[in-house]
């Protein structure tokens, strides 16, 4: 079985690693979360690449893009884990 990754997916797990990314220059950690009734596990280490955006509220160092280090992206379910066809790319297309 092959499970298909779907954008509202990639979203979600965008903003968990974002979240858990906070203010720093580098991330090495593991995400695990339930989306729907499948169990994610995104382990990744990443290097973050920061720009200056302007806003009238004030500046704000932003993501710009990451480079994975290393990652996997695990899919499973009661009956065991599963095949996905999770793409890095992709997720920092959704940062």
């Amino acid at each position: 079985m092959m499970y298909s990754v779907s954008t509202e997916l990639y979203l979600d797990a965008a903003a968990r690693l974002r979240d858990a990314i906070g203010d720093g220059s580098y991330f090495s950690g593991t995400l695990n979360f339930v989306y729907g009734e499948v169990e994610c596990r995104l382990t990744a280490s990443v290097i973050v690449y920061r720009e200056r955006v302007r806003y009238p509220e004030g500046d704000r160092d932003e993501i710009s893009d990451l480079v994975p280090v290393w990652w996997e992206f695990h899919t499973s379910d009661a009956g065991g884990e599963f095949l996905n066809d999770f793409s890095f790319s992709d997720l920092r297309s959704y940062l």
